[in-house]
Order: C-alpha cells, then sequence, then structure tokens
C-alpha cells in the first residue's frame, strides 16, 4: 500500500513500514519537530528539577525520611513506561502517545502542586513519571517518523540538545520559581506550559496507522514488566541508603523482581504481540547498542552526583556553585550529540568508529575525575567534565542512529524504547553500586587516619554517624557545630578540629576515587562493546 492510498483527512500521508519517513511540508515538519522537543523538554526538567525545591518542600510538607522518594517515584514510573509506550506505539502510531502522554503528564502535575502531604506528593509524581517516560520513548522514536535514515542524525542531536538544556535551566528555574513565588508551582507550571504543546502535537504531528497485523496487547507482559521493574529499581534506590541490602525489605524486593523478570522473559518469549520483542536483541547494532548503553548509562548519574561532593566536600564550593560547575559536562553532552548526530548523517557510516571514540572519552574523562584532589584547580576539573560530557553525548547520538537505521520501522519504538530503558536502569544500578564503593572507601579510610585521642573528643555515636554521612564537610553550620564541640578543649581542641576536618577531605577524596574507578572501568567496558557494532540497514 502507497503512501497517497492511506492519506487521512487532515493528516500528512503515512509512512509505509519500510520507508519510516514522511514527506512533510517544511512548515508542518517544522511545527511538528518544535512539539516534541518541547515535550522533551517538559518530561526531562520534571525529572531533575525537584531537587532544588525538595528542601523547601520538606519544610512544609514533613517527610524528611522520604525525601527521596519524590524522585525515585517519577524514574521508576517512567523506567516502567517507557518500554510499554514504545511498543504500542509502533502498534497504533505514535502521534495519541504523544497527546496522551502529555495529558498524563499535566494532570499528575496538578495534584503535585496542590499536595498537602508527602504521600501524595510522590504518587502524584510517580502519575507525572507515566507521562514523562511515554514522552521521552516516542520523542527519541519520531526521528523515524519524520526523517530519513539519511537525515536522523541531525534530530537526534537537537534532541540531545534539549536534553542537555534541561539539565541546565531545570534547576535553576525551579530553584528560582521556589524563592520567588512557591514550590508549588514547580509542578503547576506544567499545565499552562503544556497545553499550547498539547495543541501543537495534536495539529502538526502527523497520523501514522502502522503496517501491523496483529494488534493484541500483552497484558500479562505489561504486568509481569511492571513488577519487575518497580521492585528492582525500588530495591536498589533503598539499599544501602534506606535499609541494609542484606534486610529483607530489599532482599525481598530484589528476589521478587528478579523472579518477576525471568517470568516476563518466558512470556514474551511466547506472546503473539510481546510489549518487548526479543526479536530485536537478535539485531547485532540493537544487541550492541543496548551494550554499550547499558555501560555508559552506569557512569552517568553518578557522575552526575558525586561530582558535585567533590566540588563541596573537598574544594569547598557552595551548593549553587557545584551545580554551575557541572554545567560544561551538560553543554559537552549538548556538543557531543550534535557532531555526532551531524557526522553520521553526512557519512552515513562510521557507527562502531563513533562510538569507539565517544565510549574512549568518557571513560577518560571518568579516569581523569577519579585523579582529582584537594589540589586540584577548577579548570581542570570543568575541562575533566566536559571531556566525560561530550564522550556522553556522542555515544548516546550514534547507539540511537545505529539502533533505529538497521531495524524495521515497525519495530523502531521497540528498539529505540529499549536504548532509553537501559540508560535510566544501569544509572539506577551504577548509583546503588557506586554509593556503596564510596561510603565502604570513605569509612575504612576515616578508621585508618583518626586517632583515638580525636574519637574520644567526639560525642558518643558521633563518629560512627559521620562514617555513614559526612555532612560536615559540605554543611557550614555542621562545620561550626564541629569546630564548637572540639573548641571546648581550648588550644588542643582547635587542633583536633582542623585534623579531624583534614581526614575527612582525604577519606572523602579516597571514597570518591574507588567510586569513579570502578566507573571509569566499566565504562571502558563500553569501548571492548563498541568494537563489535555494526549497522546492516533493513527494510520492512
Amino acid at each position: 500500500m502507497n503512501p497517497e492510498s492511506r492519506h487521512k483527512a487532515g493528516a500528512a500521508p503515512e509512512p509505509s513500514a519500510a520507508g519510516g519517513s514522511l514527506q512533510l511540508s517544511g512548515k508542518q515538519l517544522l511545527l511538528a519537530i518544535t512539539g516534541v522537543m518541547l515535550a522533551m523538554f517538559l518530561a526531562a526538567v520534571s525529572q531533575i528539577n525537584i531537587a532544588t525545591a525538595m528542601p523547601r518542600i520538606v519544610v512544609d510538607l514533613g517527610g524528611f525520611d522520604r525525601y527521596t522518594w519524590a524522585a525515585t517515584a517519577y524514574l521508576v514510573a517512567s523506567a516502567i513506561a517507557i518500554p510499554i509506550a514504545g511498543r504500542l506505539a509502533d502498534i497504533f502510531g505514535r502521534r495519541i502517545f504523544f497527546v496522551l502522554g502529555l495529558a498524563v503528564f499535566m494532570i499528575g502535575s496538578i495534584p503535585a502542586g496542590l499536595s498537602q502531604s508527602m504521600n501524595q506528593l510522590i504518587a502524584s509524581r510517580a502519575v507525572m513519571g507515566v507521562g514523562g517516560g511515554i514522552l521521552m520513548a516516542n520523542s527519541f522514536a519520531a526521528a523515524a517518523d519524520l526523517f530519513p535514515p539519511a537525515e536522523r542524525g541531525r534530530y537526534i542531536g537537537l534532541i540531545g540538545l534539549v536534553y542537555g538544556m534541561s539539565s541546565v535551566i531545570g534547576p535553576p528555574l525551579a530553584g528560582f520559581i521556589t524563592d520567588n513565588i512557591s514550590w508549588n508551582w514547580v509542578f503547576l507550571m506544567n499545565v499552562p506550559a503544556g497545553i499550547p504543546v498539547l495543541w501543537l502535537l495534536a495539529r502538526t504531528y502527523p497520523q501514522i496507522s502502522p503496517n501491523v497485523e496483529k494488534r493484541k496487547l500483552d497484558y500479562p507482559g505489561m504486568v509481569t514488566l511492571t513488577l519487575a521493574v518497580a521492585s528492582l529499581m525500588i530495591a536498589l534506590s533503598r539499599g544501602g541508603l534506606h535499609d541494609q541490602w542484606g534486610s529483607l525489605q530489599v532482599g525481598g524486593l530484589l528476589g521478587f523482581g528478579l523472579a518477576m523478570a525471568l517470568i516476563f522473559l518466558v512470556i514474551e518469549s511466547k506472546s503473539d504481540s510481546p510489549i518487548m520483542p526479543l526479536e530485536i536483541y537478535g539485531n547485532r547494532a540493537v544487541a550492541v547498542s543496548v551494550t554499550v548503553t547499558v555501560l555508559t548509562g552506569f557512569g552517568l548519574h553518578s557522575t552526575a552526583l558525586f561530582t558535585p561532593l567533590f566540588f563541596q566536600g573537598v574544594l569547598g564550593s557552595t551548593a549553587t556553585g557545584s551545580g554551575g560547575l557541572l554545567t560544561p559536562m551538560m553543554l559537552g553532552m549538548v556538543f557531543g550529540a550534535i557532531v555526532s548526530g551531524r557526522r553520521l548523517s553526512r557519512t552515513g557510516e562510521g557507527y562502531r568508529r563513533q562510538a569507539l571514540m565517544s565510549s574512549g572519552a568518557m571513560a577518560a574523562g571518568i579516569y581523569l575525575i577519579s585523579t582529582m584532589n584537594e589540589n586540584t584547580g577548577i579548570a581542570r576539573a570543568m575541562a575533566y567534565v566536559s571531556l566525560t560530557g561530550l564522550g556522553l553525548g556522542g555515544a548516546m547520538s550514534a547507539c540511537n542512529l545505529a539502533v533505529q537505521n538497521s531495524v524495521p520501522f515497525r519495530l523502531v519504538g521497540s528498539a529505540t524504547s529499549a536504548i532509553q530503558f537501559s540508560r535510566l536502569f544501569s544509572g539506577t544500578l551504577g548509583l546503588a553500586v557506586l554509593g556503596v564503593v564510596l561510603t565502604a572507601g570513605f569509612s575504612s579510610r576515616l578508621e585508618e587516619t583518626v586517632s583515638e585521642s580525636v574519637r574520644a573528643a567526639l560525642a558518643q555515636g558521633q563518629f560512627e554517624a559521620v562514617k555513614q554521612n559526612p555532612r560536615a564537610l559540605v554543611d557550614p553550620s555542621a562545620i561550626e557545630a564541629l569546630r564548637a564541640g572540639f573548641a571546648e578543649r581550648g588550644l588542643d581542641g582547635v587542633q583536633m578540629a582542623d585534623s579531624f576536618l583534614g581526614a575527612l577531605g582525604s577519606a572523602l577524596v579516597g571514597g570518591l576515587r574507588d567510586a569513579f574507578t570502578l566507573s571509569a572501568i566499566v565504562v571502558g567496558l563500553s569501548f571492548v562493546a563498541a568494537l563489535f557494532l555494526r549497522v546492516e540497514k533493513r527494510k520492512g
């Protein structure tokens, strides 16, 4: 069936399954791309901007023991929604899911902004995460709808730009709104901002009815995937932070999640219309790209989280300043994605070379970060995080393009979602593992360097508490309280305070070095995986 015979009133011609791109007018293409990028921006900003609003939220709502749950709820819900939405969009078309995803996102934003308790906020953030996951899954896959393979790299670069800029703009914007209006409007603003985007997508994004013979929904697969992802991600998020890794809560969630994952794989292997078609992993480009994404994603969130800790705890930067020092990483990611996408669009080949250069650059950047210490200058630190971002952006672009240009159009959403899901899940895994490494390295070094006399000068249980949470390095009030406690011992107390703070800084440098070294090794394995990347263009 040719595109003309499937043209619907008020919509652009629909692509054949083999085509994977539309012939749109310049104006409609521009409007459609604009709508997609704005939707992506709203979803990406809401993923990270809550960090700057949470201190004020906790003051109003209480629930400090659930401080991280509002962010975790969004990530878990997004991770569940991404593969499901990607597959359903392959079956029913992407426009309806852009509209649905943005509508759910906006609906969840209203009770989030009007929350009267922390539990209400957490539940509302989960609803927002579902909508955000639907938007993120289809924003990357939209390249296959709107562009032929040779031009998709430019679009992937633009999406990288939007994603990177959301990381730069989101936290300061949320902080400004919180300080000058109220934290409620960090969420409520999504409604007036989302309405014109919703209208734009509904009016300009082409209506496509994919050539899919079986439209039966895989409900058992959806249920088991939801249970597996939710259990595993919650366990990874709580382990070592809220509960011990060997606790019944974490161990039970991990065991249940793994069991559900195995059942999910069995269901998908036998389903007539699987929610996550396992056949995509038989494609070499998909299998290698997912592997590269898992390995690079392992180091993504840990680098973004632990580097500000170094800036604040070791170099003495403020919280605001440490956030600004991460800007080069985000800008490097944007530049890497754009350059990689444009180069691949221009040549139509070189995926392996681009993935090798990018993964190698990211691994080198994280390794250089692991060498930082008290004497590292700000300029050098910024250069290291810039190199890390540059490599990450290039790897993201290369993997997305390799997948989209190698699978049949009917599976583009599923394959692209596999990349996004892998990055999100491996990032959560990386935070959990590297958090344990950091804490263990910090604690052991502190045990070795702090003398018995200094420990005796501390209040009962204070040394053990500091080993688990070195708050005195990043909180000026905690430093003052610590010094005041030691000052009661006179001159010796002042010297003890200096010695203890110095030991804390050295131990933190050592713990961070352990975490970044392991991260560099894992990301370095992505270079090995990229050696096997090969893209064979397919149709159908």
